[in-house]
């Protein structure tokens, strides 16, 4: 067990609660040693150095007090509240105070700067630190009067770090490590831009990725996968603080996470210090960061602090970790540690030196003199670089997707995204991504760029490896970067299952990450019910935020690509099939925007006698079952059903009238939500099975003989 992870006991708690009302004392910071590789230390340029120091006319009284106004803004917050988790904002309060005053470089009144240095809060539920240091920092998101708003309806300050409610904040956290992974897409998408874009005389990408996590967050396994990708691909501007203070929920962490996890991220391949007096050391926090910056590797940064800092009877315990402090601790923390204010009183001194306005406006605008210059010397690169901060894609990008006829050679809609894919890499500056280990079944690889490595971070072919859980959440930090970033990420449709939560965070916080998923039905065949989705169609349909695309051939795979990179504010799911299906007579890109459209029989707002509705690769049983039904029988295709439901009444109307009462749905995955749309549905309602996939079709009743059967008993 790691010897700096022994709980305080009560003399050694009274000791540092005592040293808190006399000056912060900098002690030496303790750094493991770790021997790097040749590897691991070659090609890395450090662009920016400053080093974290407060401005020498600011005292420590006024330093101090900064610390404890964040604390106090926290359990004024929660304590109105009745609600939230203020241990975390008292126990980090110093370290977030040293990297949003001293470390950080941002400009509180545009957030959305380019070059700011990113932040992610891994470990959500202390968001009141976060919120605290906005509003003193100056952002015009967090007033006053929003954080006594903490946890109310509208309010600006929600229970979790929210990025479509609160600007400054870059990524939506709460289920514990998926923060972290975010901050690892993120310091890739500053090491990748910087590798395209930085010249010797004008290096414009140039910032640092800062994340607090705590004992959850490093227990929760997609941290781990984060971690070893970070390391990998040698993210030396992501800088991880591990709030290290003993409790969990349960209680003290002991009870069951005992590994030593700077072992762990050392044999990841990470630098790795340790600040033993997370309390009141600020000095050790400040040469830490500055250790961070000056090495090539990803650094974590254990902190040791007490959870609850300054409460004489709920700190270093799990009460304090999800509660309210309540009225009489609260009285005692201001006792104990000398503070004299108000609730939400903040002292002048406090207010004038934390706000970052300023310094943030001269930073922004040295930047953008730098920028205009870059225009000047090298604007084919500025044009791509433009692209991608602003979010506007080149003119004509959507020329690039290729159209089909029925005498194109029929291929699997996964070899179609493949041609889509490429198509899309030469088109569109911001197009990168890659797959969990299966480019060669997922056909993900841009054949015309390389692999994006240590050593070869302009390329834009992304390998994670089986790491599905944090290549979601990472490709949706990337995302969030930078609007013009359109990212995919791949693996068979049946391992979403690994990555789900990453995908349902994506459709929450506007993340448009493309989610790439192939053999996407029991269509997979041999390999058995374990790779073949029965229930994954109809929830991620259910997921709000989620664009759920099933095409059916080249036009509709083309047509799904171009709504997915078109999307500004909401993920897309793409289900791609392994077997081989036809290029479809009336197919288009067009239908797919409606997300429900006519290819067969009565055109739309024609009268018809029954209605076959069919999507991926079910859409040419539906064609062949209305074609026997006769001159009156539609076929609709309906690859996308959030899409569909956007349209007018009347459209919707001129697909699938009320008038007609015999509407049957075929498509090889769980029936479930279709009744919504028709009276009878062929499907599966039951795990597949092993065998050829045409053997299955057949045994499982998903058949045109099925489809008309069902018809015919509606008539």
């Amino acid at each position: 067990r790691d010897s700096s992870r022994t709980h305080f006991t009560s003399a050694k708690m009274a000791a540092s609660m005592a040293s808190l009302n006399s000056a912060f004392v900098g002690k030496a910071v303790v750094s493991r040693k770790v021997t790097a590789t040749k590897r691991a230390l070659k090609g890395v340029t450090r662009t920016r150095a400053v080093v974290t120091a407060p401005p020498a006319e600011v005292s420590v009284d006024t330093i101090k007090d900064c610390v404890n106004t964040v604390r106090f803004l926290a359990i004024d917050s929660i304590n109105k509240s009745n609600s939230g988790h203020p241990g975390l904002p008292m126990g980090a309060a110093p370290m977030g105070y040293v990297l949003y005053r001293e470390a950080m470089q941002f400009n509180p009144k545009n957030h959305t700067w380019f070059n700011r240095d990113r932040f992610v809060l891994s470990a959500g539920h202390g968001c009141m630190l976060q919120y605290s240091l906005m509003h003193l920092t100056g952002y015009p998101s967090v007033s006053i009067d929003d954080m006594k708003n903490f946890r109310q309806w509208n309010s600006m300050t929600p229970g979790h770090p929210e990025n479509f409610i609160t600007n400054g904040i870059e990524v939506t956290t709460g289920p514990l490590g998926m923060g972290f992974c975010n901050a690892v897409g993120m310091a890739l998408a500053e090491k990748h831009l910087a590798a395209r874009f930085n010249k010797p005389d004008c290096e414009i990408v140039d910032h640092y990725t800062y994340t607090i996590m705590g004992d959850g967050c490093h227990m929760e396994g997609m941290s781990g996968e984060g971690a070893s990708l970070a390391a990998h691909w040698g993210l030396g501007k992501l800088v991880a603080f591990y709030d290290d203070n003993h409790i969990s929920i349960d209680g003290h962490t002991d009870i069951s996470f005992t590994e030593d996890v700077c072992a762990r991220y050392e044999a990841y391949g990470w630098h790795v210090q340790i600040v033993p007096d997370g309390n009141t050391d600020l000095d050790a926090i400040r040469k830490a960061i500055d250790a961070a910056k000056a090495d090539p590797r990803p650094s974590l940064i254990k902190v040791t602090t007490l959870i609850g800092y300054g409460s004489p009877n709920k700190s270093n315990s799990h009460d304090v970790h999800g509660a309210p402090l309540g009225v009489d601790e609260t009285v005692a923390t201001r006792e104990n540690l000398g503070w004299k204010y108000e609730p939400f009183e903040v002292p002048e001194a406090v207010s004038t030196y934390m706000d970052c306005t300023e310094k943030g406006a001269a930073a922004e605008a040295a930047w953008n003199a730098k920028y205009a210059t870059y225009k000047e010397k090298y604007a084919e690169d500025y044009a791509e670089l433009d692209s991608i901060i602003t979010g506007t894609l080149p003119t004509g990008w959507d020329a690039a997707l290729p159209s089909f006829t029925p005498e194109d050679k029929g291929v699997a809609t996964r070899i179609h995204s493949q041609t889509m894919l490429n198509a899309l890499g030469s088109a569109v500056p911001g197009f990168l991504g890659g797959s969990a280990d299966l480019a060669p079944s997922n056909m993900t690889l841009m054949k015309q760029f390389g692999d994006f490595q240590k050593d070869t971070p302009a390329e834009r072919n992304l390998r994670f490896g089986v790491r599905e859980h944090a290549m979601g959440a990472a490709a949706n930090g990337i995302a969030l970067h930078s609007p013009g970033f359109k990212v995919y990420c791949a693996t068979f449709f049946i391992f979403s299952d690994y990555m789900r939560a990453a995908m349902r965070i994506a459709a929450l916080s506007g993340a448009p990450t493309l989610f790439v998923m192939t053999h996407d039905s029991i269509g997979v065949g041999e390999d058995g019910p374990t790779h073949q989705p029965i229930e994954h169609l109809a929830s991620y349909r259910a997921m709000p935020g989620m664009l759920m695309m099933r095409p059916a051939d080249g036009n509709e795979t083309a047509g799904a690509y171009k709504i997915a990179i078109e999307q500004t504010f909401r993920p897309t799911t793409l289900a791609l099939s392994r077997q081989v299906v036809p290029n479809l007579p009336n197919t288009s890109r067009e239908g797919v925007a409606l997300g429900a459209y006519v290819v067969g029989g009565p055109a739309a707002g024609e009268d018809v006698d029954c209605i076959f509705i069919g999507t991926g690769t079910e859409l040419e049983l539906a064609v062949k079952a209305a074609a026997e039904m006769g001159a009156k029988a539609r076929a609709v295709s309906m690859p996308c059903w959030e899409l569909f439901e956007e349209q007018s009444d009347e459209y919707k109307a001129s697909i699938l009238p009320k008038s007609c009462k015999a509407v049957v749905s075929i498509e090889a995955a769980s029936t479930f939500g279709w009744a919504k749309y028709a009276h009878k549905s062929i499907g599966r309602d039951d795990f597949g099975a092993s065998a050829p996939a045409p053997i299955l079709y057949r045994e499982f009743g998903i058949t045109v003989e099925a489809a008309v059967a069902a018809a015919k008993s509606l008539m």
